[in-house]
């Protein structure tokens, strides 16, 4: 059999068949959202499988008799939790007389965070599995979603097609502490931030609390913020009130909770993910309006807490140009769709290359518009 060939390429039925020590092997320790024991959290608390949508078929790829490749591999009813819409697409494909639904989604579910998805360091193989699953099992398509761009080339040279999205990432320029990236910024933005902060910290106290200091307390009052803004932009939160209870127990220092108080009391917070070099801003939500204080607890005191504990990146989600005014660059992102049917393939191929420009002429004018001073 030709290297590029798996020996053998298995779904497994769920995240908690799959051995532990294996996947987070392949997984790497830096990015805390592909661990073994995130999936099972998702598994366990029921926030995916049941009727969900999300059905768990994590693939497993063997060479040699060794696992060399891994993905987290989603049968998938419908596009929600995705974050690169492809509704559009189902409705063409339908309206054309197909079946869009089910079609195979490598993905972190509702989590639009940068990082590995084709796990090991053969990606190739990976692909090629995704793609027999795809083929065998008479699939409309697979796709892989946040994945980076090392492996968006690789898919790209297997055929598939890659879509191009924009995130607001910081970017660390070394500086340890807040006053160092302010530094960064012109004047005017500099007075501008400065103001916004004062705003929303009037009359409040924050806490940062990570891993088990989180208590029981902290994280109920979380999950009403979580709740309130879920219903408001997803219709129904993804995330079940046990996934909250399991992360604290099961996932450790890779959570980081900011909490904003007011005589005591929680009424507003942001839960964090930490990884190796970089801090993910994850869920967001308030009982109570104060003037800038979601930039203040998602946006500033990310940036405030990653430069002082030496982290390179801050990841705030997806969307939101409000945030370049806030130091986050736009970043590209990229997808990766493989598209069996010759005709739908070339439809979608035509609609990427249109959307791709926009999208490059997006990217360079956000670019113009980040606060900091211009050298020179």
């Amino acid at each position: 059999m030709a290297d590029h060939d798996p020996d053998e390429a298995r779904i497994a039925d769920s995240f908690a068949s799959v051995d532990a020590p294996t996947w987070d092997r392949l997984a790497g320790s830096s990015d805390p959202f592909l661990s073994h024991a995130f999936f099972a959290a998702l598994e366990d608390s029921e926030s995916i499988g049941n009727r969900s949508g999300w059905t768990s078929l994590p693939l497993i790829v063997n060479q040699g008799g060794k696992a060399v490749g891994a993905a987290p591999a989603f049968l998938k009813s419908h596009s929600q939790g995705e974050y690169v819409f492809d509704q559009g697409w189902a409705d063409a494909w339908q309206r054309a007389g197909g079946d869009y639904y089910p079609k195979l989604q490598i993905a972190v579910p509702f989590t639009p965070v940068v990082g590995r998805r084709l796990l090991g360091d053969k990606p190739e193989l990976v692909l090629a599995a995704a793609e027999a699953v795809v083929r065998q099992n008479e699939l409309s398509s697979g796709h892989v979603t946040f994945l980076t761009a090392e492996e968006a080339a690789a898919a790209e040279a297997r055929g598939w097609l890659v879509r191009h999205g924009v995130q607001f990432h910081w970017h660390s320029a070394g500086e340890g502490d807040f006053e160092g990236f302010l530094d960064r910024c012109s004047s005017r933005k500099r007075k501008t931030i400065r103001k916004e902060r004062a705003a929303a910290r009037e009359g409040l106290t924050f806490r940062h609390l990570r891993g088990r200091e989180i208590g029981a307390a902290e994280m109920d009052a979380m999950w009403l913020f979580y709740q309130d803004t879920g219903s408001r932009k997803w219709g129904r939160p993804y995330l079940t009130r046990a996934f909250f209870e399991l992360a604290v127990e099961r996932l450790g220092d890779d959570l980081l909770l900011f909490l904003a108080e007011r005589d005591g009391a929680p009424i507003a917070g942001a839960l964090n993910w930490v990884g190796a070099d970089t801090l993910y801003g994850r869920y967001w939500g308030c009982r109570e309006d104060v003037p800038f204080l979601h930039f203040e607890l998602c946006y500033y005191q990310a940036i405030e807490w990653a430069a002082a504990n030496g982290l390179k990146t801050v990841q705030a989600g997806a969307q939101g140009e409000h945030k370049l005014a806030r130091g986050y660059e736009p970043v590209l992102t990229y997808s990766a769709h493989f598209i069996p049917n010759p005709s739908f393939h070339a439809a979608v191929a035509d609609f990427l290359r249109q959307e791709r420009e926009a999208v490059a002429f997006e990217l360079e004018a956000l670019r113009a518009e980040l606060p900091f001073r211009k050298e020179g």
